[in-house]
Order: structure tokens, then sequence, then C-alpha cells
């Protein structure tokens, strides 16, 4: 064994069957060796008392840059992630000016990420109507996937597409060999909920979840689904709401059809009780739903059928987030949270193991969009660790976020129990303690041929 750079010792290491009491051995930004007692290293982290989870690969997060940094920009959002534990960020093609949608738009999007990323990141491509040569363009270049809205999103820069288009786009990316990520929410059913909630006199939260019912997501969920089987596509269902449309996929990959999804982790630590506290600030679409939906999220983490959780971090100034549920930007400022979350709300609250956990935010994101040096804690992957502190209690202020409109997290306010004191990005801490730490050091990622079809 050559010196070891790093050793991280005394921690509890969480690996596929539970934490273990091991020493981390990294060299050249990777792991080299793990043991219960490593010989010394140039540097030494006492890890005692604390956790080691793989740094995780967050598989939904918009930066909104170029063209709309005054929204968030790179350096704040992977600021962000990285104080929040998160290694390995997978961007969405929106909410940029241009949209990822050709290889122009990819080299703009590649300079904005380019010297400012706190973390390692892999970009996605859009599928919008009459892309299909751009398309090419960006697997070319190194997309990770392809992005589409069955649905009107909330920019105008980002068309959604009909069944035609997506069925089209599903088999281009078939033949590459690449998944695609799908908004499902039925257009004609939340259209028509639009138009209802800007007739009404009353907007609330519970007005605007009856805008966009449970029903506009389960039947474009399983409309994808048959699109993507017919196509033989890849296909990832996004920021899933309820656990009938995780259903819908479970059944579907019983049938062969490779089918993943997530749901992010507003949806399972909020109900449409609290966003009616929060106020706009908890506007997403999908909607937050009732305590039976949010319970069945939950079920299917406990199962195994639901395959990841990713923020869907998509924050907007407070300005946006003004007024009535009609009218207001619907994203979450949620990026940071992510690990926090899950080890308060899935772990301690409910149970979860910390292997499910790890499984849920870094193994099975990184393993189905072929990163695959990314999220596991074995002998040559990445050394990307968040080293956690599971005892920690606080209430979330808005002075610890890192995005930027830290007001606009509806975390702020929460009691949390679980903290990542640490975030190593090969090997390199990038957080300690909330701060950040080093340089701007995140790569460019493009996807191993073919993921893997189990999520």
């Amino acid at each position: 064994m050559s010196e070891l750079e790093l050793v991280i010792r005394g921690a509890g290491v969480v690996l596929a069957d539970g934490p273990v009491r091991l020493d981390i051995g990294v060299c050249d930004g990777r792991i080299a060796a793990l043991a219960p007692e490593l010989p010394g290293g140039a540097e030494e982290i006492d890890a005692a008392g604390l956790h080691v989870l793989p740094g995780a690969v967050d598989a939904h997060v918009h930066a909104n840059e170029p063209g709309r940094t005054h929204w968030e920009g790179v350096a704040t959002a992977t600021a962000a992630l990285a104080v929040g534990g998160t290694t390995t960020a997978l961007e969405m093609p929106l909410n940029a000016i241009p949209p990822t949608v050709d290889a122009a738009s990819w080299q703009a999007k590649l300079a904005a990420w380019e010297g400012r990323a706190r973390v390692d990141f892999a970009l996605w491509g859009g599928i919008v109507p009459d892309n299909e040569d751009g398309l090419a363009e960006v697997a070319e270049l190194g997309a990770v996937g392809f992005k589409a809205f069955m649905c009107e999103g909330g920019t105008p820069d980002f068309q959604c597409v009909d069944d035609a288009r997506l069925h089209a786009g599903m088999c281009l990316a078939a033949a590459r060999g690449l998944p695609v990520a799908v908004h499902a929410e039925n257009d004609s059913i939340t259209a028509a909920g639009s138009r209802t909630l800007a007739a009404a006199t009353r907007r609330s939260a519970a007005d605007y979840l009856a805008s966009r019912p449970a029903l506009a997501e389960i039947e474009a969920v399983g409309r994808a689904l048959m699109l993507a089987q017919d196509a033989g596509a890849r296909v990832h269902l996004v920021h899933l709401s309820t656990g009938r449309a995780v259903a819908l996929v479970h059944e579907a990959r019983l049938r062969g059809v490779d089918a993943t999804c997530e749901t992010c982790p507003h949806y399972l630590a909020f109900t449409v009780e609290d966003v009616q506290r929060i106020g706009t600030i908890a506007k997403c679409a999908p909607p937050i739903r009732g305590a039976d939906e949010r319970a069945l999220l939950w079920e299917a983490i406990a199962d195994g059928r639901l395959d990841m959780v990713s923020t869907d971090h998509a924050p907007a100034p407070l300005n946006s987030k003004a007024g009535d549920f009609l009218g207001a930007w619907g994203g979450i400022a949620g990026g940071q949270m992510l690990t926090s979350i899950m080890l308060s709300e899935g772990h301690h609250r409910r149970g979860v193991p910390l292997a499910r956990i790890a499984e849920l935010l870094a193994v099975a994101p990184a393993r189905r969009f072929g990163l695959d040096r990314k999220g596991g804690i074995e002998v040559g992957a990445d050394a990307d660790l968040v080293l956690v502190d599971l005892a920690d209690e606080r209430t979330v202020t808005v002075e610890e976020q890192r995005s930027r409109h830290p007001e606009t997290s509806p975390y702020v306010g929460m009691r949390v129990r679980g903290r990542p004191v640490r975030t190593l990005l090969r090997g390199a801490t990038v957080a300690l303690d909330g701060e950040l730490a080093g340089r701007a050091r995140g790569r460019l990622l493009r996807p191993a041929a073919g993921g893997s079809s189990n999520g």
C-alpha cells in the first residue's frame, strides 16, 4: 500500500450491511483502504463519535445559471449542497436561459459551472418540441440523460411535449442508452385546475392542492411508463408526490419496464397543513399533499419500492414567492437539507436504517445514472464522504442556509436531529461545520455506458 494521504479514524462507516467501525484511507482522491486500524497518513481526521455516509448524489438540481443567476447560481447552489452533505449534483436543463437543449446551450451551461462548482456535476439535456438534432448533440457531449415535461412548466423557456414527441425522445434516448427523466402530470387536468384557481376568490394551499390532484400525477405516470415500454427506454419519474404513482412504477418494473422513481424531502417532511402554515414558500409542483400520501411514500421507502430521494432544488427570489398560491413561483429551496431531513425524519423518527438512507441518497442514483466511481464507500471509489453527527439536534435557521435566498427555505424553524459536520469531495474537505472550505473544485462527470436498471 502506498503512503496514505488521508486517514479518517474511528467513525461508524455506513456500508451495505450497516455501520462498521473502520478507518478510511484515501490516496489520489480515492478510497484506498478500509480496515479496523490503518497506518498513519499525511493527514488524519479524528471522527470518533461520528458516522460516515457516502456523499449524496442529488439527481435533481436547478442552479438556474446562465440567465437566472439572480434566482440562484452555481456558486450558491453548490455551496448549499456541499454544506448539506451532497458531493454530486445532476443539474436539470431548466431554468437556465437558454435551457440545455443543444451543443451551444450545453457549452454555455458548462462555462457557468466550471470553476464555480463546489461539488462534482453531470448535466441533463432537455426534450422540447422539434429538437431531435439538439438531443443528439448533448448526448455526444456527455449528457447524463434527457428531461421532459408532460405539462406546462413554470417558465416559458422550456416547453412541454405531447405524447408523440415524448415517445420520439424516448426512442432516441434508448438508442443512446440514456435515461429519460419525466415530470409527469396530466396537462389537461392541471390546466383546468389553474383556470379554476384563477377564477376563484380564495387561493389557499388547499385550493392549490385541489387544482393539481393526485389523479394528474397518477395518470401521467402510467402513460409515461407505457410510452417508455414501447420505446424500450430507460425512464425515471421525478419528484413523485403520491404512493400510488410509486406503486405504478414498481408494477411496471415487475413486468420488465426499465423504470425508476424519486421523491423529495419536502414530500416526506411536510403535509398540506404545513404548507398552509408556511405559505407560498412551500409551493411546488406537484404540490405537497396530505398525511396519507406522505405515509405511503415512507412505506415505499421502507419496503424498497422507492428508488431514491432527490431535492428538486429550485429556488427563486423572495418576491417571486409573494402573493397567493396562483401567482407565486412553484419551487423549493431544499438542496442543503437532503441529508439532514433523511436522518431526522427517516432514521430517527421512523427507524429507516442508515444503510437504506445511503442507498436512497447515494448508491442508487450513482448506479442508475452511470456514475461508476460515485455513491459508495468501497476501495477504488472516489472519496466522496460526509461525516454526520447523529446526535446533533437543532432548529434550522436562515443564517445557516447557503442558497442565494436563504429566507426562502421552507425548513427554517424546523427542529431536526442529525447534521453533516464535514463533507469531502475526492478526499478534500469542501465544507466543515456549516462553512465552506477550500476552493471550488467540482468536475464535469460523464456517464458510463448504460446505468443500472434496478435503480
